[in-house]
């Protein structure tokens, strides 16, 4: 049933995206999902569009770090993906939105913003610059809030988005100290020849716990003749879909973005009422695992939605969750994950992989067994390649080399690791380069019987450095000559793992 959905409403967002690049993207009495960092992911965005809203804001994301990525499109997925270079996705975008999705952008500088909406062009339907967050994060930069006291630059960039990109440009800003003040920089904003403007109505050192000022934007939207999008009312004033309505009305505005609300509960954006929280959850999992959505934020959004339930038995599990499918479990779901990740490999076999980069396996007896590596089933501390390296360095062998490719048709990877001439490697393909790293160490290892590090199994020379190590009170202390010696080796060896602890 999910997928014969999903289908209908790609068909009905392909008719939407039409009329959009016909027309252009208007700001004018539209129900907005508002930018949220770590919030506004592909998943949270589709459901906001599945529940009634029309527009969506991505997460701020910063000008230097989407000029380092690359565009990738994922054809198993029907996704574009923006890649870092570390094989992060930073930012994912589908057809469903294409022509609703607004990219919110952290800058403080023309050139480069230009260069990241040219970047984005085909992909999104608007470009927002964000000029209202007060966080340090972006305001260290010169970006966000900095922005407010610094009219000039805020012309400057915006000018420059407006003359050089073909798609609407919009920004996000906090009210200032006084109505008048905020009014005079809105009237400089409008001559930059923007689509319309976000007003968050607190100053920059107000947090959600203060009222917002209605009559600010009230004033705002009063003396400027584009589009102005009221936010700030979550909570106070937006408690359900008619309340969307009287903040629309208090504050004369043309748009209401909405935030916390829709954070705690998308289903805000339905006429027919709010849904539970947990169809909501089971909704939002299923477009995460549709398409691919790390299970750190997938985890950090059903958090916010938990909100005071995060300390009941539900709650912790999810906290203690390290997977996808974990999360799956605990909501009641892992029929739905084991069907769609059936579903998604038969749909990569159906594509042909003969132009696919493959490594090859000379030796037609080398060991390939189907396995993965799980975190949750290591001791800390400890990996299999750490394992593979300790194990070498006592029987004097080389160090173990990795042979590592990715495949482009949905950039998993494959790995074969070579030790003392002979290679080893896992069947199955992984979602980054580390994880099948550590698939091929734990090929090699089991067809050598020797221990990987998983839990319950008997300690080995490198477990008992490791526990000894972290019983130490000199490591962490930063001074590196008085960490134990086998510490720093393993620090210098498997720097690149950590990330994956």
């Amino acid at each position: 049933m999910f997928f014969s959905e999903a289908k209908e409403k790609l068909q009905t967002a392909k008719v939407i995206c039409t009329v959009v690049n016909i027309m252009g993207l208007s700001f004018s009495d539209k129900i907005i999902l508002a930018p949220m960092v770590r919030v506004g992911t592909l998943p949270m965005r589709l459901l906001a569009l599945d529940y009634g809203a029309d527009i969506v804001y991505c997460e701020e994301l910063v000008d230097i770090k989407m000029l380092q990525c690359k565009r990738v499109v994922n054809e198993v997925l029907q996704t574009v993906d923006y890649v870092s270079p570390t094989e992060r996705v930073v930012f994912q975008t589908c057809e469903r939105e294409k022509g609703r999705v607004v990219f919110q952008m952290g800058t403080a500088d023309p050139k480069r913003a230009l260069a990241v909406a040219k970047l984005l062009e085909n992909d999104v339907a608007a470009i927002d610059v964000n000029m209202g967050c007060p966080k340090e994060y972006s305001t260290k930069g010169g970006m966000g809030a900095a922005l407010l006291s610094r009219p000039d630059k805020i012309e400057e960039i915006l000018k420059t988005l407006v003359n050089g990109f073909s798609k609407p440009v919009t920004c996000k800003i906090r009210i200032l100290p006084t109505v008048e003040e905020t009014v005079s920089l809105v009237k400089i904003i409008e001559k930059t020849g923007v689509a319309a403007i976000a007003v968050h109505g607190r100053k920059k050192e107000e947090r959600p716990q203060h009222p917002v000022h209605c009559d600010f934007i009230k004033a705002i939207a009063e003396a400027v003749s584009i589009p102005v999008i009221a936010n700030g009312g979550s909570q106070e004033i937006i408690r359900e879909f008619a309340d969307i309505e009287a903040f629309k009305s208090t504050t004369a505005s043309s748009s209401v973005m909405v935030a916390r609300a829709a954070m705690w509960n998308p289903s805000i954006f339905r006429k027919e009422g709010i849904l539970s929280i947990d169809d909501v959850i089971c909704d939002y999992i299923r477009h995460a695992v549709n398409y691919n959505n790390h299970y750190t934020n997938t985890k950090y959004c059903l958090c916010q939605m938990l909100r005071d339930q995060l300390e009941s038995t539900l709650g912790k599990k999810l906290h203690a969750a390290q997977s996808t499918k974990e999360i799956c479990e605990i909501f009641g779901m892992t029929s739905f994950y084991e069907n769609y990740t059936l579903f998604q490999e038969a749909k990569r076999k159906s594509f042909s992989f003969a132009s696919q980069i493959t490594l090859k396996v000379d030796d037609a007896d080398a060991p390939q067994l189907s396995v993965k590596f799980e975190k949750k089933d290591y001791l800390p501390q400890v990996t299999p390649k750490m394992v593979l390296l300790e194990w070498c360095r006592k029987e004097k062998l080389p160090q173990p080399v990795y042979q590592t490719v990715q495949r482009s048709l949905d950039r998993f990877f494959h790995s074969v690791v070579t030790v003392n001439e002979k290679k080893y490697c896992s069947v199955l393909w992984d979602k980054s380069k580390k994880l099948a790293e550590q698939a091929a160490a734990i090929v090699c290892l089991r067809t050598l019987g020797l221990p990987e590090g998983k839990i319950g199994e008997q300690e080995n020379d490198l477990v008992y450095k490791r526990k000894r190590e972290m019983q130490c009170p000199n490591v962490g202390s930063g001074n590196m000559s008085e960490m134990p010696q086998s510490k720093k080796r393993y620090q210098d060896d498997d720097k690149s793992e950590e990330s994956d602890k």
